[in-house]
């Protein structure tokens, strides 16, 4: 198997790697420049929060696979005190989280499977598309966050829709100690990324779920809302200028 990884210069995206390349498959890391290269397996190199630089890296991509999976790894966490706007004039948790797995979805080629990193915190988040750039209400990053999060699931969820034959599930890794979780986080960082693996190299069936340690478990209802689905989808696309086909 081949297998994409964002984020994965450490946490839990390095450890998802590490532990693909133990079972003997090909891997490729991401990393955000070439100073936090892990030097394990091959590498693309973007920063997320540039929309210019997903392209880069799906092209970069593309001309490494093709790709049984891609695990969506790649977060900004929900500690971030104020509103921080990017090159490209979104709200950086906003931007990070949620515009750059869709774009990079939007850009590359489909791969087989594809798997989304959400967290428990997704079902406090807000599902309205008004304000998703935060330039109305009263900034809180734990919230920004959630919505993030809330977001992951309905793309992996709107893509399992729409891509019927592609599985596309949406992953909880709980709260682990990685430098976003804190080191007082209580989960154990090797289960956190079991689960995307086996959905990566299809040991686990189905499409559409969210799963947290191997098993589906529910998430916010109005992820599920094809009418939701469809709305957020065209609102990236919008964002974005690239549609998803």
């Amino acid at each position: 198997m081949r297998v994409l990884v964002t984020g994965s210069s450490g946490g839990l995206g390095l450890t998802a790697g590490r532990l693909l390349i133990e079972e003997g498959h090909e891997v490729v890391l991401h990393a955000r420049d070439t100073s936090r290269d892990p030097g394990i397996a091959e590498v693309v190199v973007g920063d997320f929060s540039s929309m210019a630089e997903v392209r880069s890296v799906a092209a970069q991509a593309d001309a490494l696979g093709p790709f049984d999976a891609v695990i969506h790894n790649v977060a900004v966490g929900y500690q971030e005190r104020r509103r921080t706007v990017t090159e490209d004039g979104f709200a950086l948790v906003f931007a990070v989280n949620v515009l750059a797995p869709y774009l990079l979805t939007a850009s590359m080629a489909r791969p087989s499977r594809l798997v989304y990193l959400s967290s428990g915190m997704h079902r406090g988040g807000d599902p309205s598309l008004v304000d998703l750039q935060w330039e109305r209400r009263r900034w809180s990053g734990s919230q920004a966050y959630s919505d993030s999060k809330f977001w992951d699931v309905v793309l992996a969820f709107a893509l399992a829709r729409r891509w019927p034959a592609t599985p596309s599930n949406a992953v909880d890794p709980g709260w682990v100690a990685t430098r976003m979780g804190g080191a007082g986080a209580p989960d154990d960082l090797t289960q956190g990324s079991v689960t995307q693996v086996r959905l990566a190299l299809g040991q686990l069936g189905g499409t559409g779920g969210y799963l947290y340690h191997l098993t589906r478990v529910n998430s916010h209802p109005a992820a599920s809302d094809p009418a939701l689905q469809d709305a957020f989808l065209a609102r990236c696309a919008e964002l974005t200028g690239t549609p998803i086909e």
